[in-house]
């Protein structure tokens, strides 16, 4: 049940992150008011990395932003290595 919880949440996440991301891009073209960056990666931190990652290479939006796309990377780190401690628990354990 965990599993199956814990995808549902993460691909909604992915995608609230995604329309916001695509909302900034938007704005940005337009020279419209945009988002805060604080409150992208607050997204990208709860599970949003994912979609905002590939966004910002289909989109071409925050990717030359060093200060951006660094805060980016380490919460995508952060996040594959937690799915990877989640979905195989066993990578802790020494052999014996």
């Amino acid at each position: 049940m965990f599993n199956l919880t814990f995808m549902i949440y993460l691909s909604a996440i992915n995608l609230i992150s995604g329309i916001i991301f695509a909302i900034d891009k938007r704005a940005a073209i337009h020279g419209r008011r945009r988002i805060p960056e604080r409150t992208m990666h607050l997204l990208e931190m709860m599970g949003g990395v994912f979609a905002n990652w590939i966004l910002m290479y289909v989109l071409h939006h925050k990717n030359r932003k060093f200060s951006y796309y660094a805060v980016t990377y380490i919460l995508l780190i952060a996040w594959t290595a937690l799915l990877i401690l989640i979905y195989n628990p066993r990578i802790l354990q020494f052999p014996d």
